[in-house]
């Protein structure tokens, strides 16, 4: 049986990772820094860099109070232990908790410190002051200039909370940066969606010397509206490759399903004419029913199409593509369609690249 030593210790730990790295289901519970202080915090709509002056400072504390916590904690899951005696614990439970008094009393100094000459010294506070220049005479009337345009609806926000890049018609990004789309990664799952989704890294770097260079992510399908939102050219590096529709992500994985399934040998005398679909690259594609997948009455659901090659991949995959649910993106890879030319069923397993 387990000891409730070690049952506590584990549910501590699981609980700490997740009230700092917050998933879904604690936001949704509302067991957030957000939520439980939410009346101190005040309204991020009305005074945005005041709300996260105040968040952040109320995180550092709750986050650095967590060691504190546990060994309280643990005074009532091992009583044997006789941790409220301090005179009576082990070396190492008073070395631990003097360390985690200690980071408490560095978490309430730097706080203190950030909050002189209202709120002159915090982070955010710094960061705004290297903006101080015509028309703003002090970090203050930056901060109010983004407040105001926070409260617009046509700003443009995306990514998850606690990680959000805002825009609006001057703030974030401004007109004296250059913005540079530096990487892109695919990833096939993801908390939010079912479906593919290609992750963008943008570079921003200010010709303010006294603004640092930073990077920003957001999904490709929000590139369009960001770069509509933006006063500033957005430059691409030569290697990377921007899908800004779910039906660009799903020809990529589309083509690596594909190159998975058996090739197709042309009979000997036949040529490879143009794909009818694009007429630029020759008919790479031929349907061969390989799936056996049965449906009701034992029928077969792919049927054996006939046709001769007649498209290219690409073509091929704008077609099956277009014959889906848009709703249901995760459905597509597991669908069937009708053959183009001929309109019998056939599913992804039935493609085959022509050699």
């Amino acid at each position: 049986m387990e000891s409730p030593e070690l049952t506590f210790t584990l549910a501590y730990i699981v609980f700490s990772l997740c009230f700092v790295f917050t998933p879904n289901e604690f936001r949704s519970a509302g067991l957030t820094v957000q939520n439980v202080f939410s009346s101190w915090l005040g309204s991020e709509d009305l005074g945005f860099i005041q709300y996260h002056v105040k968040r952040s400072s109320i995180t550092l504390l709750i986050h650095s109070a967590l060691p504190l916590g546990y060994y309280m904690g643990m005074c009532f899951a091992a009583p044997e232990k006789q941790l409220g005696y301090i005179h009576q614990v082990s070396d190492g439970w008073r070395v631990f908790l003097l360390l985690s008094l200690c980071l408490q009393l560095v978490s309430w100094t730097l706080i203190i410190y950030w909050s002189r000459y209202h709120w002159h010294n915090h982070p955010i506070s710094r960061a705004l002051q290297a903006h101080v220049q015509p028309p703003y005479s002090s970090w203050g009337s930056v901060a109010t200039s983004i407040n105001t345009e926070f409260r617009r609806i046509d700003k443009f926000a995306t990514g998850a909370p606690g990680a959000r890049v805002i825009i609006t018609d001057s703030w974030v990004l401004k007109n004296d940066c250059h913005v540079t789309v530096t990487d892109s990664r695919q990833h096939e799952l993801t908390p939010d969606s079912a479906s593919p989704i290609q992750l963008l890294t943008l570079r921003v770097e200010s010709i303010n010397p006294a603004v640092r260079p930073f990077d920003i992510r957001l999904i490709s399908t929000d590139y369009a509206e960001l770069r509509e939102k933006l006063h500033a050219p957005i430059r691409t590096s030569a290697n990377v490759v921007i899908h800004q529709t779910i039906s660009d992500l799903f020809l990529d994985t589309f083509r690596a399903q594909v190159d998975l399934n058996p090739p197709y040998t042309l009979p000997e005398g036949q040529e490879v004419e143009p794909c009818i679909g694009c007429m630029q690259v020759p008919a790479g594609t031929k349907l061969v029913r390989l799936c056996h997948a049965e449906g009701a009455d034992n029928v077969l659901e792919c049927q054996q199409c006939f046709c001769r090659p007649m498209w290219c991949l690409s073509c091929l995959g704008r077609w099956f593509a277009s014959r889906q649910d848009q709703q249901r993106p995760e459905t597509w890879l597991s669908s069937r369609v009708p053959c183009p030319t001929c309109r019998a069923k056939f599913c992804i397993l039935d493609i085959c690249v022509v050699h």
